[in-house]
């Protein structure tokens, strides 16, 4: 028989001591946070946590997030003890190429790591959306007799994480929505990288979090497991408002550079590592080898774990044979086994030509109405986004099952909390805004393509025809930084077909999509939603053009009229919809020849943003009618004009490149 409170510390000492090990090797990391918070993580993986190291996947698990991602070294010492995977060789790799244990964590690469985490504030600010999805689910799925979906998520969060605004935005829809099952502790050292927090950040947290409806408790001690323990369980007990647990911490604790700025993000050096091997009473000979007794307790522990998922799997199974119905919507919603959309179907939720915004709330009904687990909303812009589902009314702490998000106006936390939201699974999140704030999502939206997590972005409101808001709020330079990122799929239809066709997209994929939409009409005459799938088609053709012209969204009935113009002199041209980059570079080469033969060299591109993105197309010897200045406040019509938008300047521009030699 084990100790068990011996057994515990060294548990403690392991993560710790791993920890060192891995930053000392890499020679670089920041072993100052696992030092400190070792005793609040494994307090709380050993003895609070529902999670089972066998199966990661367990859809009622308990999830962790570890806000302040620049200790990964203590989420990886964690999981090589709980037996996730993690082997010693992988903790001996920490930081190096192609390795399971990268600087920061990174979801999809580690098993057992829930978020993609390290820039401050969106770890918590996930977690808020997990917390978000569990409680909708819950309140959907459970039943007076079955308690099918009931866990909690828990944050270690940081100075950093509560200084950054999202947190903040995020912290105060949390509270506001009540959320009961959101545990975070607050790892409070007192230390940034520059030195003292005294120096930028004096605030009383805790009554902070209090005036955002929180539960606050302290632990003055953090290296007290069982004051930690008790403030879980109490916090654990509050299901009327989510908890914070300020945990006093020794940054670096047990090494020679503790309670200092030095230890936040650097090596202890061989001298300093050898020092706190001996103060944890670890064998500094091989550091990362865990004695054989810590070894086979932990494996005992995994048993145990592996038990509440079997307790809950006889919940599952009764429930489901109550619930039929409900049990196929729950595997659908779990497995994104979407129902089959056809394009041409979901078109017809559409009658007749209108601003492509307007279609997209159309469509996004129609979704919903066929089975798509729509969970989202806008932030505060819901009528001009035109983002509500009817007859599903407002999420809220008295409504959870509704399917209506009010984020308020949080942008940066709306994308980072849906983000979450997709993490945790079992609903298909969106988030809207202007076109111009995607600049205040800009870190979570970067997030959202870097983990690959499927999510609706929706962006209303693209241009100058935007009209009398002026040139603050009229995006120019946004669809070149959303099309630079990597694994972001960015769809500018044209019209209502082409809404339907970037709709059905952004349904089937599994990493996120921004829908680039407009305020204004735009006509769906001569597009068509099957070819727009393959991201660029050719709208109209002609027996020996002369010219190519591209255009996306509302500018393509600009490049149609050009052509009426240009074929009237005498100048066939070819015209194409490039509703999105990204589809079209996904097609073979023999497709991309056929709507852009290489030989046809003569090309121009129309369209009211940036001219940046378009020259990767219309090369060296082509033109581009875009904005490279910002807007004015004028009318839509009258902007349009002034700037060069109209089809006698598109149809000039075309002939100058056909008469050039």
């Amino acid at each position: 028989m084990f100790n068990e409170q011996k057994m515990q510390e060294k548990a403690i000492a392991a993560v710790r001591a791993l920890s060192v090990a891995g930053v000392e090797k890499a020679k670089s990391g920041h072993p100052g946070l696992p030092l400190g918070v070792a005793p609040m993580a494994v307090e709380r993986w050993l003895n609070h946590m529902k999670h089972n190291p066998a199966n990661p996947d367990w859809f009622n698990r308990d999830r962790f997030i570890l806000s302040a991602g620049h200790g990964s070294m203590l989420i990886y010492s964690l999981l090589h003890l709980f037996g996730y995977g993690l082997k010693k060789e992988d903790l001996e790799e920490f930081r190096q190429w192609d390795s399971k244990t990268p600087g920061h964590p990174e979801y999809g690469h580690t098993v057992g790591v829930e978020a993609t985490t390290g820039p401050l504030g969106q770890g918590i600010t996930m977690a808020v959306g997990m917390a978000m999805a569990e409680n909708h689910l819950a309140a959907r799925f459970n039943t007076e007799e079955h308690k099918l979906i009931d866990h909690h998520t828990y944050v270690i969060a940081s100075d950093g994480d509560l200084m950054e605004g999202v947190s903040a935005e995020a912290a105060s829809l949390a509270g506001t929505l009540k959320l009961g099952k959101l545990i975070v502790l607050y790892d409070d050292n007192s230390i940034t990288i520059e030195g003292s927090t005294d120096l930028a950040f004096t605030e009383d947290v805790g009554k902070r979090f209090e005036a955002y409806g929180w539960h606050v408790l302290e632990v003055t001690d953090g290296n007290d497991c069982s004051a930690i323990s008790r403030a879980l369980d109490e916090a654990k007990a509050r299901d009327d408002r989510p908890s914070l647990i300020k945990v006093k911490t020794i940054i670096g604790y047990g090494s020679p550079k503790a309670d200092t700025a030095a230890v936040h993000g650097a090596p202890l050096g061989s001298e300093g590592a050898s020092e706190t091997y001996e103060f944890l009473n670890w064998d500094s000979s091989d550091p990362f080898t865990v004695a054989e007794d810590l070894t086979e307790w932990f494996r005992e522990k995994e048993l145990l774990l592996g038990q509440a998922e079997e307790e809950w799997l006889d919940v599952y199974k009764a429930w489901q044979l109550a619930n039929p119905g409900q049990a196929k919507e729950l595997a659908m919603r779990v497995e994104r086994s979407y129902p089959e959309i056809d394009v041409d179907e979901l078109s017809d939720a559409v009658s007749k030509d209108i601003a492509t915004r307007s279609a997209s709330g159309l469509i996004l009904n129609a979704l919903y109405e066929k089975g798509i687990p729509f969970f989202g909303g806008s932030a505060d812009l819901a009528p001009s986004n035109m983002t509500m589902i009817d007859n599903q009314g407002s999420y809220s702490s008295a409504s959870p099952e509704c399917a209506n998000i009010h984020f308020g106006v949080r942008e940066f936390a709306m994308a980072a909390i849906c983000n979450g939201m997709a993490l945790h699974g079992g609903v298909l999140p969106y988030s809207a805004t202007f076109l111009i704030f995607s600049d205040y999502m800009r870190g979570a939206i970067r997030l959202s393509a870097l983990m690959g997590v499927p999510q609706v972005f929706i962006f209303t409101h693209d241009s100058i025809g935007l009209g009398e808001d002026g040139p603050t709020h009229q995006p120019v330079e946004h669809l070149t930084i959303l099309r630079s990122t990597p694994g972001l799929t960015v769809l500018r239809p044209a019209g209502r077909l082409e809404t339907a066709a970037a709709w059905k997209y952004a349904v089937e994929s599994n990493k996120p999509s921004a829908l680039i939409l407009t305020r204004q009409t735009v006509p769906s005459a001569e597009t068509n939603a099957k070819r727009a799938l393959r991201g660029a088609y050719v709208v109209r053709d002609a027996k020996d053009y002369e010219a190519i012209i591209m255009a996306s969204g509302s500018e393509l009935e600009l490049a149609l009229a050009a052509a009426d113009l240009l074929e009237t002199e005498g100048h066939p041209v070819r015209v194409v919809s490039m509703m999105s980059f990204e589809l079209f570079e996904e097609q073979d080469a023999a497709y991309k020849e056929r709507v852009l033969p290489e030989t046809m060299r003569k090309r121009l591109a129309v369209e009211a943003a940036a001219d940046m993105p378009w020259y990767r197309y219309v090369g060296l010897d082509g033109d581009v009618v875009g904005l490279n200045h910002f807007g004015a406040s004028a009318p839509a019509n009258i902007l349009f004009e002034k700037f060069g938008f109209t089809a006698e300047n598109v149809a000039q521009r075309c002939l100058d490149l056909i008469e050039k030699n």
